[in-house]
């Protein structure tokens, strides 16, 4: 049988995990044993549901360093995030852990005549999750806890980059046999988790997703799909120069740019360019790429030697076009898949750099003459997740958030930021389906019914 095997990214020779790699028959007996346990997971009711949520919070938050340390080791994580990441991820088990007693459903009036009209939301039955590396905690946890919360059972297949860390998570969160599962597998195990799920949430690649929602579309089943996006930050000439080079070197370099909110494009309106070059390119000066487990590092290695051949390419590429390097460039002079945090400017139109998601520490830095220009630059994409406005008047960030094509906009912060119990999701071909997180989470992994309650007459 073929393995799956993880490796360190900051230490290529450091074998994290290999296990066994689920195939078509594998991923099958799992949906077959969830099935069977999701009946014995919805008869527990609200009470036991939100018991057992409760519990996996309280196990992860006992095992908080153990993650963390896990964390850095199998995704390079720098570990001041990885505490908020493990940190975050008992939040939102614990947050779901209400979310059996809310509503699920409404009372209505009938037409005519007496009787009772209400709806009522209930659990598909088996949710399949296919999730990436770079949230080997939050993002498993932000789909699989609503899915639990509502009834449904989970089966799970991670990032082969972050295997280690699913299994590690599913067991701490100790729940019923086959209400939680994870495959470790690839395409052939995704493609079987598509085929038997009764609801499936996806995020990864714009190219993956396409093909996930296709197959379960394809299917008739609900289908949710993040796919990231390339998204851009606006500078105004009123803004905090200083303020706003240092949110953008986080939203750049942070995590090494692999966040799906990261900032890839940064558009200086009018006479903020030359001021924000300067202090950007800085900031990225002082944000190094080094070891994750320093607790000052703030950019850690890129996830593997494919993902630094591609940017590093890119980078070589752009400058042999014309564009000019104001920081980083290269490859940090150390072991492993480290990449300097990296700015450009003046970079060719129609470049790969202007139009695809590279998900690494690499932006690059666009004039517009103003803040129409602006606009325009930043809806030129066909995805855009998330976008930043700095500005000191909050007439014009607000002017920009409503004309802005993104998921979510944020004013005078970094791009790159998640409110777990606010709806997520992106435009365009970032995102298919309905929202994660938050309530709308609740709605997407549950069906509506409509129950009609007539007299049934008298005797």
């Amino acid at each position: 049988m073929s393995t799956i095997d993880s490796y360190n990214p900051a230490d290529p020779d450091d074998l994290v995990a290999s296990v066994p790699a689920a195939g078509t028959a594998e991923v099958a007996a799992a949906i077959a044993g969830a099935r069977e346990a999701q009946r014995g997971w919805w008869a527990l009711g609200a009470a036991g549901r939100s018991l057992a949520l409760g519990r996996a919070a309280a196990a992860i938050e006992a095992a908080a360093e153990e993650l963390v340390a896990l964390a850095v080791r199998e995704v390079g994580k720098p570990v001041a995030e990885a505490r908020g990441e493990v940190a975050r991820t008992a939040a939102i088990w614990r947050y779901y852990a209400q979310a059996p007693f809310a509503p699920a459903g409404e009372v209505h009036e009938p037409a005519a005549g007496p009787g009772l009209l209400l709806t009522r939301r209930r659990p598909y039955g088996v949710a399949g999750l296919i999730t990436p590396w770079n949230f080997p905690l939050a993002i498993p946890t932000w789909k699989a806890a609503p899915a639990l919360a509502v009834g449904n059972a989970v089966v799970l297949k991670p990032s082969s980059e972050a295997v280690a860390c699913a299994l590690r998570l599913a067991e701490l969160a100790g729940l019923p046999e086959g209400v939680l599962t994870v495959v470790p597998g690839g395409a052939e195990a995704g493609t079987a988790l598509i085929d038997g799920a009764d609801v499936v949430s996806f995020t990864g690649s714009t190219g993956v997703g396409r093909s996930v929602v296709a197959g379960a579309s394809g299917r008739g089943i609900p289908v949710q799909a993040e796919m990231g996006g390339l998204n851009a930050a606006l500078v105004l000439p009123d803004a905090d120069i200083a303020q706003a080079a240092a949110h953008l070197a986080n939203a750049i370099a942070g995590y090494a740019g692999q966040k799906c909110t990261a900032t890839s494009r940064v558009i200086a309106v009018g006479d903020a360019y030359e001021p924000l070059a300067e202090a950007l390119a800085k900031a990225l000066g002082q944000t190094p790429a080094a070891d994750p487990a320093a607790p000052a590092t703030v950019c850690g290695p890129v996830i593997g030697g494919p993902a630094l051949e591609r940017l590093t390419g890119a980078i070589d590429t752009a400058r042999a076009g014309g564009a000019t390097v104001l920081a980083g460039g290269a490859r940090a002079d150390r072991a492993g898949w480290f990449l300097e945090p990296t700015l450009l400017e003046n970079v060719p139109a129609g470049h790969p750099l202007l139009t695809e998601e590279f998900f690494g520490p690499l932006a690059v830095l666009l004039p517009a003459a103003d803040l129409d220009a602006a606009l325009a630059l930043a809806n030129d994409t066909r995805h855009s997740l998330s976008a930043s406005v700095h500005s000191r008047s909050l007439d014009v960030a607000l002017a920009a958030a409503d004309r802005l094509d993104a998921g979510m906009i944020r004013i005078n912060a970094p791009s790159s930021g998640v409110d777990f119990h606010l709806p997520f999701g992106g435009a365009k071909g970032a995102s298919y389906g309905a929202r994660e997180q938050g309530r709308a989470a609740l709605d997407f992994y549950t069906a509506a019914r409509t129950v009609s309650v007539l007299p049934a007459g008298e005797c």
